[in-house]
């Protein structure tokens, strides 16, 4: 099967550092369609080998030689992950296959030697399971679910063991598709009951009346109504942040840090296309993006400026809502971004640093009256409550809103939306709203 070539590739580009991009995931998968290959069985076996690249790695130590296999070749690691993933994971293709076709592919690509080694580790790995885990938990929660140790110890450090590895085991599932309906072309009941009509079943979100979630998502992307612009996917925690800025008809909304654009165009639908929101983000790629998806959606009051979003001008406190959807460590979407847990961690400082910065200068935007939400995709507490705190400090002329007064009160917490993705069952979000005095 030429999935294997494919994911194979993609993998090796990863893990030897080059950006790993959903991109060339797509432009891959459109070849392996196109030649009538597995496309589904491709994006399982590349997402679930980088997210348990850690828990691959560490059951080959029981079956390899640990001086020698240090020094191993990243690319004979990479035959190894994918035999061994599929064993472990890919219930639908038999062991024998596997391990035979993981091996041709190894001796073609490489050299009949790696092949033999190869199928020799993996033969090896199903005669016998001497695979133990540490006793320490910080140190079992990391090879056991495949993640940094220093990561887990400060995840546990935060939240204890328990929902640590709750965290760990929900980031390491398939996430269902979340899809957001363009009021702007439709309503809630019209696309459920075209889906109906298609035998799709997307159910209702509890948290947003405008949201819903499917396990058939190929199927609902495959439909034309998305090509012609009657929903977008998006989950739905992203969505209540718009929902808790609350922007209305005819206003002037600053969305800073604004492509690839899923909330700029929810705060557009919700606006009916009045007023006037202006997107601004300095990645040329990712606000043509941004353009992309309002064009599909036939959203016309959004003004796409391309520019760092701390040099955006002039300055004026001009705006009734300001959106500031901070760069931060991106905690909360590990389960849909499978190499973004391997990153360095080592720059949160940076970050935070940044997330100060835009939330003091996204202040000079907003009206006397007017509002500002800070919003980041992480549930560190020193990028969100303590960023927010720290800010409140600095300026008296703001004061926190109680996020309950404008989403269900079950996703806030002390004023704040957050969302908990193993209880929530939707990526990890925090928001907070803030408005400024007359």
């Amino acid at each position: 099967m030429n999935f294997r070539l494919e994911a194979y590739n993609v993998i090796l580009r990863v893990l030897r550092g080059s950006e790993f991009s959903d991109s060339l995931l797509n432009q891959r998968a459109r070849k392996l369609k196109k030649d009538g290959e597995a496309v589904g069985l491709f994006y399982a076996t590349v997402k679930g080998v980088i997210k348990k690249k850690q828990k691959l790695e560490y059951i080959l130590s029981f079956y390899t030689d640990p001086d020698k296999y240090q020094d191993t070749d990243i690319k004979i690691k990479v035959m190894l992950y994918l035999g061994l993933y599929q064993l472990i994971y890919l219930d639908s293709i038999p062991p024998h296959a596997a391990v035979h076709e993981t091996v041709e592919l190894a001796k073609k690509q490489l050299s009949p030697a790696v092949g033999d080694f190869v199928n020799a580790v993996l033969r090896e790995y199903q005669r016998e399971d001497r695979v133990t885990y540490p006793t320490d938990p910080a140190e079992r929660i990391s090879n056991e679910h495949s993640y940094p140790l220093d990561l887990i110890k400060t995840w546990i450090s935060l939240w204890g063991e328990e929902d640590t590895e709750y965290l760990a085991m929900h980031f390491n599932e398939n996430p269902e598709l979340h899809i957001r309906v363009n009021s702007v072309a439709t309503t809630a009941t019209k696309l459920q009951n075209y889906f109906s009509r298609r035998d799709i079943e997307i159910i209702p979100c509890e948290a947003s009346k405008m949201m819903f979630h499917t396990t058939q998502g190929a199927e609902v992307l495959e439909e034309v109504a998305f090509s012609e612009g009657y929903f977008t996917v998006q989950d739905t925690s992203a969505a209540m942040v718009v929902e808790l800025l609350d922007p209305k008809k005819d206003q002037s909304v600053l969305d800073l840090f604004a492509a690839p654009g899923g909330k700029c165009t929810y705060i557009s639908e919700i606006m009916q296309n009045s007023g006037e929101v202006v997107a601004v983000d300095r990645s040329p790629k990712k606000m043509k993006m941004l353009k992309r998806a309002a064009d599909r959606l036939q959203l016309n009051n959004i003004i796409l400026v391309t520019t760092d979003a701390l040099k955006y001008g002039p300055i004026a406190p001009a705006f009734d809502r300001v959106l500031v959807d901070a760069p931060c460590s991106g905690w909360g979407v590990f389960s849909r971004k499978a190499d973004l847990r391997w990153q360095n961690h080592s720059d949160i400082e940076e970050l935070i640093r940044l997330q100060s910065r835009s939330l003091d200068y996204g202040a000079n935007f907003v009206k006397p009256g007017g509002y500002m939400v800070y919003s980041t995709c992480t549930m560190n507490p020193d990028e969100n409550e303590e960023q927010v705190k720290a800010f409140l400090s600095r300026n008296p002329k703001f004061s926190l809103v109680p996020a309950e007064k404008y989403i269900p009160k079950e996703y806030t917490e002390d004023g704040y939306l957050k969302t908990i993705p193993f209880k929530h069952f939707m990526d990890g979000a925090f928001a907070a709203k803030l408005v400024k005095s007359t």
